[in-house]
């Protein structure tokens, strides 16, 4: 048996890497993306104040801070039993909004667009954001011009916007002043001008140019789970989870109630959990017979949703639904989804911006420490995240499970490398190239892995492989 190894996993947020073993006549027999990173965060929590919470768990990644510390702060208003006012609640959506553009820009255009600019066949020294800067320097200019800008959203909402702290237990410390708001509304307008460009641009140039690729690579069949408002529209901030079987039903519920529905399982070959659905079945990711297979992010909240509540972006839906249907399976069309979502961020920024109450100063309530369990569920931009936390009558954290969005994929990521190996490598006939469709389809999912790590069993698990000259594996140690 011959196994081909493909590490590092190239851009994407974390340390991974790809196995593929080949049978004797050259065909995949197996695939698995291996996480090789531990963090352990949620015993960093214990015994912590809750009320630190949400300015700790941005330390979690630098690349989505904002919605594990707007998710913190969700779970601790429950803790206390306390509602944050409506401006406060306004201010945390408008701050999700911008974090959805600076980091929908980052993933489309610096890591995945390597591959769709660029094309996966080329010199791995120019399939990079330099490349795309040289190849095209106009759109390079717009697209770092446009990060830039959703980066300043934050900062002037977070006062910075790698480790907020404006999200607070009981809403939001500081209020938005007039000449904020007015300098705000400017650059969203920009950014949705930015979006309106980006997903017409893709549309011609890319997504037609990967038909193929997008029709017969990663293409698995599961469930999907997304956050709705009570009438079934996306909601990236708030609402019942929505979860979806792969003939299209659908069950809700709180999200309060996630361990009623979602369950986890460790594997011994991955440092992150499995979560997946009780009602979708025993655990299976045989890609004949999947079942209890979930995914969250971009393409699962376009799914779930009946509609999108701002006009640009709910007609981009309705074009995405007549060509792929409901709910679609094909892993890159995580790309797709995550424009209309661009669209719709900046489309829901402008509209908060243009709410009288947003400058409103009442934006907080107090808070008393308290005996309690609180759940806060955001829709982060790589899918559906929960902290659950709870606390003594000192208001200390006794316990913490932290259900991230990458860790609900890793499960469908797998399937989707296996799906995509076994399609592309053929009598043990590979080139870069494949390889790097098959990198595509995990870079789709845009995953998080300092996220996605964190208590198993107690047990570290640590693989030494040894190779020849030639990369060929001669043994594996394992503790």
């Amino acid at each position: 048996m011959k196994q081909i190894t493909i590490q590092p996993v190239t851009r994407i947020e974390g340390a991974a890497k790809v196995v593929i073993n080949l049978d004797d006549n050259g065909n995949v027999s197996d695939a698995r993306m291996h996480i090789i990173e531990l963090r352990g965060f949620e015993k960093f929590c214990i015994g912590r104040p809750v009320e630190e919470m949400p300015r700790i768990t941005p330390r979690i990644c630098g690349v989505c801070p904002l919605s594990h510390h707007l998710c913190s702060a969700k779970a601790c208003d429950n803790v206390f039993g306390v509602t944050p006012p409506s401006a406060g609640r306004k201010l945390r959506e408008l701050a999700n909004a911008a974090a959805y553009m600076e980091e929908h820009i980052l993933h489309f255009f610096f890591l995945a667009g390597a591959d769709l600019v660029m094309g996966p066949g080329e010199n791995y020294s120019m399939r990079n954001v330099f490349g795309i800067a040289q190849k095209m320097p106009e759109l390079g200019q717009k697209v770092i011009r446009s990060r830039h800008l959703a980066s300043k959203l934050l900062d002037y909402l977070l006062g910075k916007d790698i480790h907020p702290v404006a999200a607070v237990a009981g809403g939001f410390s500081k209020p938005l002043t007039e000449t904020e708001r007015e300098k705000m509304m400017e650059m969203a307008k920009e950014l949705l001008e930015f979006a309106k460009f980006s997903i017409a641009y893709a549309k011609e140039n890319l997504f037609g140019k990967y038909e193929d690729l997008i029709k017969e690579i990663g293409v698995i069949k599961t469930g999907f789970l997304g956050t709705v408002d009570k009438n079934g529209a996306l909601n990236q901030y708030d609402g019942h989870l929505r979860l979806m079987h792969p003939d299209g039903k659908f069950t809700e519920f709180d999200p309060k109630d996630y361990l009623d529905h979602i369950t986890e399982r460790v594997e011994d070959w991955s440092y992150a959990k499995f979560p997946y659905a009780k009602e979708l079945g025993e655990f299976n990711m045989d890609l004949d017979n999947p079942s209890g297979i979930l995914r969250v992010n971009t393409l699962a909240r376009i799914n779930v949703c009946e509609r999108i509540a701002t006009p640009l972006a709910q007609k981009e839906l309705e074009e995405f639904r007549s060509k792929f249907g409901r709910p679609a399976q094909q892993s890159l069309l995580f790309n797709w989804a995550r424009l209309i979502e661009l669209l719709y961020n900046a489309e829901r920024a402008v509209e908060l911006l243009s709410d009288p109450e947003i400058t409103s100063t009442n934006t907080r309530v107090p808070v008393t420490p308290k005996a309690g369990r609180g759940v806060g569920c955001i829709e982060a931009p790589r899918g559906t995240l929960i902290h659950d936390y709870t606390t003594d009558e000192n208001g200390l954290v006794t316990d913490a499970n932290l259900l991230v969005a990458t860790v609900m994929n890793n499960a469908a990521i797998n399937m989707s490398v296996k799906q995509a190996a076994q399609t592309l490598i053929k009598g043990g006939k590979y080139d870069e190239t494949i390889l790097d469709e098959i990198e595509m389809v995990i870079r789709a999912y845009d995953p998080c892995l300092s996220c996605s790590t964190h208590e198993l069993n107690g047990k570290l698990a640590v693989n030494l492989d040894i190779v020849d000259a030639k990369g060929q594996l001669v043994q594996t140690y394992s503790n």
